[in-house]
């Protein structure tokens, strides 16, 4: 079982995950339009949402965390920028679950999708950014959804420096 502590660093990280989803859904919906918006990216923090979370319906860790689990839940839209969005993302997917085979805290079925996921999302973005590159633009919205998913990680890695330094607690993956 995993131990889950809560603390600033982490629940601000939450609040700045569900921020980036709400500025992505609200660009969606006040352009009716996802141009600009990598699908591959969204197609692969789905596929790290539903291997993270898989195991919702067998462990029950708290409320907080079974409401962030529905919450940050993304569906892709269906039509994407398909001139632009042409990152090969199985050069993300497959090292991030071979690496997950490889290193992992045990070599379960959900253990090995939820380290895949902490691995995968840590690349998701990759395709958002190399079309961002190939754009060489982002609409404002865009720059902003980037910004807050930014925050996100950024405040994650304090979390992990907090939880080290004031909890000795440390993990590999």
């Amino acid at each position: 079982q995993k131990k889950y502590e809560m603390n600033i660093f982490r629940l601000s990280a939450d609040l700045a995950h569900l921020v980036a989803i709400l500025i992505l859904l609200w660009k969606i919906w006040k352009t009716r339009s996802c141009a600009g918006l990598s699908g591959r990216s969204q197609v692969l923090f789905l596929l790290v949402f539903v291997c993270r979370y898989l195991d919702i319906f067998t462990n029950f860790v708290s409320i907080y965390n079974s409401v962030m689990k529905a919450l940050e839940k993304q569906i892709p839209p269906f039509f994407w920028d398909t001139n632009h969005d042409t990152c090969r993302i199985e050069f993300l997917v497959l090292p991030s679950f071979v690496l997950a085979l490889l290193i992992n805290h045990d070599f379960s079925f959900f253990e090995v999708l939820w380290t895949f996921s902490i691995y995968l999302e840590s690349v998701s973005i990759m395709p958002q950014l190399f079309m961002l590159s190939k754009t060489g633009s982002a609409e404002t919205i865009t720059a902003h959804y980037l910004f807050a998913l930014g925050i996100y990680r950024g405040l994650y890695i304090l979390n992990w420096v907090y939880r080290y330094y004031m909890e000795d607690f440390l993990d590999i993956i």
